[in-house]
């Protein structure tokens, strides 16, 4: 998958996910644990199944935190690009789609 960096467009000190940060945090923690309880079961040479059943709830959970920070950019960030128009709310529609993009093809 490739990856590109861009310059920040504007000042992101608001993000639209700092009302559900500690949530995501704690999912991220389970996720965590998660990724190594799979690297022991890995080293305890566990079933592949197994294992496979595990890697797929990880990457589920991780889907989620991705669908979760993907809602509140829409409803804070984009909304509010799209509240101003022109040219913000043309890259911030940009920016949406290329991430679903990413999010699809993962």
């Amino acid at each position: 998958m490739q990856h590109t960096e861009h310059a920040p467009t504007e000042d992101h000190s608001a993000h639209g996910y700092l009302g559900n940060k500690d949530a995501l945090l704690t999912r991220l923690r389970k996720i965590e644990g998660q990724v190594r309880g799979v690297a022991r079961m890995i080293d305890g040479d566990t079933y592949c199944i197994d294992v496979l059943t595990q890697v797929a709830a990880t990457t589920r959970a991780l889907e989620a935190v991705a669908l979760a920070l993907l809602e509140d950019h829409l409803t804070h960030c984009v909304a509010e690009a799209t509240a101003q128009g022109g040219s913000v709310a043309e890259e911030k529609l940009r920016e949406a789609s290329a991430a679903i993009a990413r999010l699809v093809r993962s």
